[in-house]
């Protein structure tokens, strides 16, 4: 599944044609993705304008001046492309041809900037939904998400005191949304690494007893904002499903530290491990028992 920064990516890449541009026709092929789409769903976005283009966590929110917000969420395989009128991408290295997609094409967003906008979904684990704009922290998906992790208040004061005498192994309370959102798997095993911190390490050991953070949070929350910045910057990975708004993929698997590498060097300096895989929570998690303590 996409993680934050995948979709930041998606974002980035919608909001020079969908911001301050309006609805001028919507195609629903599809009413249901993941859930069924709201019966006046097209009506209720012909005509509006796009005010402001957002993300929260893994989420995209499409600020309307109806008072709405379209909340959007890739699912496992969604994916959005951008094409001008006439229906031609804007090629890429990896660019792939609309018509290998168009049966998986299920939204169609004609934009008055002169874009056509399509969310592609094989699998249609995607979803779309419109929320009023003063319920949206109500909503279901966003009502319990924990603080964004490149936003400014998220720190490492802020990590202690969610990870306080926290029983979890600090893989999983970094997996938890409640504790920190947005973050998934693959960037996870990513920051760990980068902080030498091992995924089997209990999540408490990063805060004193008062819930003040250690030098291991201030290490971890350093990483992780790190890792998600190199990611975005990537465009970033393309495991599977993952394509950019342009048709590129994302780019940085191929700077993995230890995620999917699993029997290879280690490559923190001066290390001699070998990147093990073991199965953590239902998860496989990737790291290097020689310097992650």
């Amino acid at each position: 599944m996409p993680e934050l920064p995948e979709v930041e990516t998606v974002r980035r890449g919608l909001q020079p044609v969908m911001e301050g541009a309006r609805f001028i026709k919507v195609i629903a092929h599809r009413s249901d993705l993941r859930w069924p789409l709201a019966k006046d769903f097209v009506a209720r976005l012909e005509g509006k304008t796009v005010e402001g283009l957002g993300r929260r966590a893994k989420y995209l929110l499409v600020d309307l001046s109806s008072g709405e917000v379209l909340v959007m969420h890739l699912g496992m395989s969604g994916s959005f492309h951008v094409f001008d009128q006439r229906g031609h991408g804007k090629p890429g290295a990896y660019y792939h041809e609309r018509a290998k997609h168009a049966a998986h094409d299920h939204i169609v967003f004609h934009m008055s900037s002169g874009s056509i906008v399509t969310f592609n979904d094989p699998r249609r684990f995607g979803s779309m939904k419109l929320v009023p704009r003063q319920k949206l922290d109500a909503e279901p998906p966003l009502r319990a998400l924990g603080p964004e992790p490149l936003g400014n208040a998220f720190d490492a004061a802020m990590l202690a005191q969610a990870c306080r005498g926290k029983k979890t192994s600090l893989k999983a309370a970094l997996l938890d949304q409640h504790v920190v959102a947005g973050l998934g798997n693959i960037y996870v095993c990513e920051a760990l690494h980068r902080a030498l911190l091992s995924p089997k390490r209990l999540a408490s050991t990063i805060a004193a007893r008062t819930g003040a953070p250690n030098e291991r949070a201030e290490s971890l929350v350093e990483a992780i904002k790190a890792v998600l910045n190199d990611a975005i910057e990537a465009g970033g990975s393309s495991l599977r499903d993952h394509k950019r708004t342009d048709g590129e993929l994302g780019m940085f698997q191929h700077n993995f530290r230890v995620y999917d590498r699993e029997g290879g060097k280690c490559r923190t300096a001066g290390c001699t491990g070998t990147v093990k895989r073991f199965v953590q929570n239902g998860r496989s998690t990737y790291y290097c028992p020689t310097c992650q303590k």
